[in-house]
């Protein structure tokens, strides 16, 4: 019936033939026609809405913040039975409950909804599916305990019943099964993921247990659980990343795919054995987030410029610098994303791969099963490709094949643990690889960091004194309102002045003196000294840019460009 009145919105709106939205119906394959309708671009979402909302004489509200929800209806629905009906309740009226839905038709969760909260009557309104999904993820954002509250929640009594089951049971899964456990390891993932951590470390000492969230690179103390439930928490995530429960004395590392608020949710699990226990470190990976784009990451117009031109060279290599977790793949992912094209074949090789790229061959590195780096380049060599994005240069053997891929027409991005661009030169020549090579076919080399961005609610200017900027090669005249910025602290940032991150970079580009330096096995210090004079922004000075222009703070780029 619901199919029956979209289908006549079509032809109404579209002038089809009724034989032509049959047609259409044929290849729903499982999916709603209003579904598809959308979907291929016969008609918006508001337009589809407005339409049934006029034949089916039913209000339609576009954004369920503005109308206001009753929390007190909301929270008596299992967040569950909303999310899979795509149900929200609105307000009560008189005994008649108000309910929004993308299908009012659909008669089932209303009634099951009029039982749950006990009402008369319910009365649906028009709401699209996204607004509805919405209102669900912030309403549970908003009500759910944090996990101190739940630590607080956890009685005497249930403490001791924990501790004693503890000390009875030896299958610590029996443990992990405990709902408040099971609850506080949930609240803990979910309160990360709100805050925008991108790591949980879940530290055991003599007498406490300590949980530190990392965001924005440092790393914050959020959480001090009571010492007895360190067993069960480690438990829970062994069983969540399905590692072996019984084994304490060994490193183990494993994955855990989640959903939180309707996040894809990539956790890396790493647990090794300390003196006070087993210490656990989770990376986080939002695998919904978008993908930057170059004109996003924080490279200067000029940069940005001599980056687009070495990516749209067809052979050399292209090589990105920097510690862990300052960005690389990032870089390298937002590269691909502007070459990647039709007439390109393009294939990675990755530990882990991050994000799915459209059109683009990706591998997963299986060091268990012989699939390593230099292994997986291979391959690849003979799947013909345009350009190869190597995860890391790790060993000799890895950095000579892709050498001799670069050599042989095909251009190759990859990365390298180093601490700035000219020592990425030298340790390819330490790894053993003939510095005529490296010379040769190294385009460029980018070493980056990244630097906190100012919180934008509650930034402000001030006067700083002049030793402070000639800390990081700022002259007074050079700031040209006298005037840099900060952040004061808010709650939008939780008080650190800061919200986000972004790059800042020093761009080697392999001149014909820096070449015969390579050759004559030059150290870093001489490579970079000639880059420098040859017009190379070093990290501080990238980052000093990013000061004048009210981006970051002095303090931010003295911390990250420390020599």
């Amino acid at each position: 019936m619901f199919d029956k009145i979209i289908a006549e919105i079509i032809q109404e709106k579209k002038r089809l033939s009724p034989e032509a939205v049959a047609g259409l119906l044929n290849g729903q394959k499982g999916k709603t026609l209003a579904v598809l309708a959308v979907e291929k671009g016969l008609l918006t979402e508001e337009e589809l809405l407005t339409s049934l909302s006029l034949r089916m004489r039913l209000p339609y509200i576009k954004n369920l913040e503005e109308e206001g929800l009753d929390s007190s209806l909301v929270s008596r629905v299992p967040i569950a039975f909303s999310r899979k009906h795509r149900v929200v309740t609105v307000k009560m009226e008189d005994g008649v409950l108000i309910v929004a839905t993308p299908d009012p038709l659909n008669y089932e969760p209303l009634d099951d909804l009029r039982l749950i909260l006990g009402c008369r009557e319910v009365r649906a309104v028009l709401c699209s599916e996204r607004e509805i999904l919405r209102a669900i993820n912030r309403f549970y954002e908003q009500s759910a305990d944090t996990p101190e509250e739940m630590i607080q929640s956890m009685d005497t009594e249930s403490r001791d019943r924990i501790l004693h089951e503890l000390e009875e049971i030896e299958d610590l899964l029996d443990v992990s099964d405990e709902a408040p456990v099971i609850k506080l390891v949930n609240l803990i993932l979910f309160q990360a993921v709100k805050e925008r951590a991108s790591d949980i470390h879940i530290e055991p000492f003599l007498k406490e247990l300590k949980v530190r969230y990392r965001i924005d690179g440092i790393l914050y103390h959020r959480l001090d659980p009571p010492k007895r439930y360190q067993p069960a928490i480690v438990s829970r995530l062994k069983v969540m990343a399905k590692l072996d429960i019984a084994e304490k004395r060994l490193p183990q590392d494993g994955r855990i795919p989640i959903k939180i608020a309707d996040k894809d949710i990539d956790i890396r699990v790493s647990i090794v054995p300390t003196t006070f226990g087993e210490r656990v470190v989770l990376r986080l990976l939002d695998k919904s987030s978008v993908l930057f784009g170059m004109e996003e990451i924080g490279l200067g117009s000029d940069q940005l410029q001599v980056l687009l031109e070495l990516i749209h060279r067809s052979n050399g290599i292209l090589l990105v610098t920097g510690p862990t977790g300052c960005g690389k793949t990032t870089t390298l992912y937002a590269a691909l994303s502007r070459i990647n094209s039709p007439d390109k074949n393009i294939i990675t090789i990755e530990d882990p791969v991050e994000y799915q790229l459209g059109g683009i061959g990706q591998i997963q590195v299986n060091p268990k099963i012989g699939l390593t780096f230099a292994q997986g380049l291979r391959s690849v060599l003979r799947h013909d490709p345009d350009v190869i994005l190597v995860g890391e240069i790790r060993d000799a053997e890895t950095a000579e094949i892709a050498i001799q891929a670069a050599l042989t027409g095909h251009l190759v991005f990859s990365t390298l643990h180093t601490n700035d661009a000219a020592s990425a030169a030298t340790r390819l020549v330490d790894m053993g690889v003939e510095p005529f090579l490296v010379a040769s076919v190294v385009r460029a080399i980018v070493a980056q960091r990244l630097i906190r961005v100012i919180c934008p609610e509650c930034k402000e200017g001030y006067i700083p004194e002049a030793e402070a900027l000639a800390e990081i090669g700022i002259t007074p005249e050079q700031v040209a309102t006298g005037r840099v910025y900060r952040g004061k602290g808010c709650p939008a940032c939780s008080n650190t002045g800061y919200r986000g991150r972004t790059g800042t970079y020093e761009m080697l580009i392999m001149s014909e003196a820096i070449r015969q330096l390579i050759m004559k096995k030059a150290d870093s210090a001489t490579v970079g000294r000639k880059a420098v004079e040859e017009g190379m922004k070093t990290l501080r000075e990238d980052g000093a840019r990013k000061v004048i222009s009210g981006i970051t703070t002095l303090e931010e780029v003295v911390r990250v460009t420390q020599e």
